[in-house]
């Protein structure tokens, strides 16, 4: 098998050339060479290492976290896949209940079953939204517990139709985002800067306080530290939770 250049490896695997790059500046995904003309190249060891980067992070392991865990898997790569269908098939045991979930809501809502209160809730987890809270005071310290309080009253005071039409105008300014990276807009780029300005008010608009540049920057760090908030991002584009995290950092670096 020949090498791949990086454009190959990004239509073959779906990541973008921008992520590609991002993992190997950050050590996590080095080429097999790189060529006279500059060109990274990628052998079947490479491609095999992309895979299982790919499965920690569909499994929700941090960024940060990967290479360590990459590391540990050495030993045996049949036992390191095993080991990632177990986690899969124990996540779409938990899909298939939270599909149910759905299908049963659904049947109750045009009339045709009852559905028990409690019953709306199964398959969640209790712990998601403890998590998120979890990660935000270990990143910014104890101080951050007030400001989750101030965000809940202030989320709160908005009401349901509120904070719904809060929602829908962070889903406008992330899918405008979203369709400038597409483009091959720069993250750095004064058009992308003013999309970010409407973003970085949305965030101050949550929290109830201003958004200073430093937490504006510290933010994009936690988006790409945390795997609920890389797979939300991925989600609405492939390669928008690292483009996205540079758009606020190279924000945050002008307002600095």
């Amino acid at each position: 098998m020949r090498d791949l250049t990086v454009k190959q490896v990004a239509a073959l695997s779906g990541v973008t050339v921008r992520t590609l790059h991002h993992y190997d500046e950050i050590g996590l995904l080095a080429p097999a060479h790189i060529g006279a003309n500059g060109y990274r190249y990628y052998g079947r060891k490479e491609l095999l290492r992309l895979q299982r980067i790919l499965f920690h992070r569909e499994l929700g392991a941090p960024l940060g976290e990967i290479a360590a865990l990459l590391a540990l898997e050495e030993g045996d790569p049949v036992d390191a896949l095993m080991r990632h269908r177990e986690r899969l098939e124990a996540a779409r045991e938990r899909y298939s209940v939270l599909i149910d979930t759905i299908d049963r809501t659904l049947a109750n809502l045009k009339g045709e079953a009852r559905m028990p209160d409690a019953d709306l809730y199964a398959g969640f987890s209790a712990e998601k939204q403890a998590d998120h809270e979890a990660s935000l005071i270990a990143h910014y310290g104890d101080p951050m517990k007030d400001d989750i309080a101030r965000s809940r009253r202030a989320m709160a005071t908005l009401g349901e139709a509120g904070q719904a039409a809060m929602m829908d105008r962070l889903k406008e300014i992330e899918a405008a985002l979203a369709e400038g990276m597409r483009c091959g807009a720069n993250p750095a780029a004064d058009p992308v800067g003013r999309l970010i300005e409407r973003h970085r008010a949305w965030v101050a608009a949550a929290w109830d306080r201003p958004c200073p540049p430093q937490a504006y920057a510290g933010l994009a760090d936690l988006y790409l530290s945390h795997p609920d908030f890389i797979a939300r991002y991925e989600a609405i584009a492939p390669g928008f939770a690292v483009w996205l995290a540079d758009a606020m950092k190279a924000h945050a670096h002008r307002q600095a």
